[in-house]
């Protein structure tokens, strides 16, 4: 059985979701992720609720909702596991986002009206000249709050909200190649948009999501996350 590996667990990131269970969630995706916890690694909750100061119940429903999404499983009277990464998973994870903003962007280019167009391209001018990742990030953000806003879909964001986040922290700057990709797909799904052609802006997104689970699982690979033949089950 994989154990916790010695020395201090390293300080939670700056971010801070609205919730203690959040707070605890966000860091364990982060050690997860970053390969501070190794699939079938046990997750030590006392060390995780003393490095980010605070009680054991907040971590426990934390890894309850992380269980779900597939990142731990939890074991009767043994503990929480991080569960392996499975790389057609990721994919296929990323395929899912793809097909459900694509559906949004062609409901959305028919329901947008012209000035959606107009700011769809002022935010991919913005995003061409972007350096900083959070300025990529907030910018990338707001291209798909637009096409969202503008399908009117609640049952489109809904779907969405309930889907894994594989990726903590800025998308960008944790994926390398992922900024360009979104400069580049993005542009396309404006033009597709301003000419009226929503077939053409879902299959945009359909293939930048499909970059973007290419990047992830070279992300995931390169940190060893990919593991075979662990009890402890596996994620994705």
């Amino acid at each position: 059985m994989a154990r916790w590996p010695s020395g201090p667990l390293p300080p939670p990131a700056t971010e801070r979701p609205r919730s203690s269970s959040e707070i605890a969630e966000l860091y364990l995706r982060h050690l997860i992720f970053d390969g501070h916890l190794r699939p079938g690694t046990r997750v030590p909750q006392d060390d995780v609720a003393a490095a980010l100061g605070l009680s054991r119940m907040p971590v426990r429903e934390a890894l309850i909702a992380l269980e779900r999404e597939g990142w731990v499983t939890l074991e009767h009277h043994r503990g929480a596991f991080v569960c392996a990464f499975d790389e057609q998973d990721v994919r296929d994870h990323y395929a899912l986002y793809g097909l459900m903003l694509g559906f949004a962007a062609d409901r959305a280019t028919t329901r947008g009206g012209p000035d959606l167009a107009v700011r769809l391209q002022a935010l991919v001018r913005d995003l061409q000249v972007a350096e900083d990742a959070d300025d990529c990030e907030r910018l990338v953000k707001a291209f798909h709050a637009e096409i969202l806003e503008a399908a009117r879909s609640p049952r489109t964001r809904t779907v969405l909200r309930a889907m894994p986040t594989l990726v903590p922290g800025n998308f960008m700057a944790q994926v390398p190649g992922a900024a360009d990709a979104q400069r580049r797909d993005l542009a396309a799904i404006a033009r597709a948009v301003r000419a009226g052609d929503g077939d053409k802006a879902a299959a945009g997104y359909g293939r930048l999501m499909r970059r973007h689970g290419d990047q992830v699982v070279e992300v995931l690979a390169s940190r060893g996350l990919f593991a075979s033949g662990l009890n402890a089950g596996s994620g994705f």
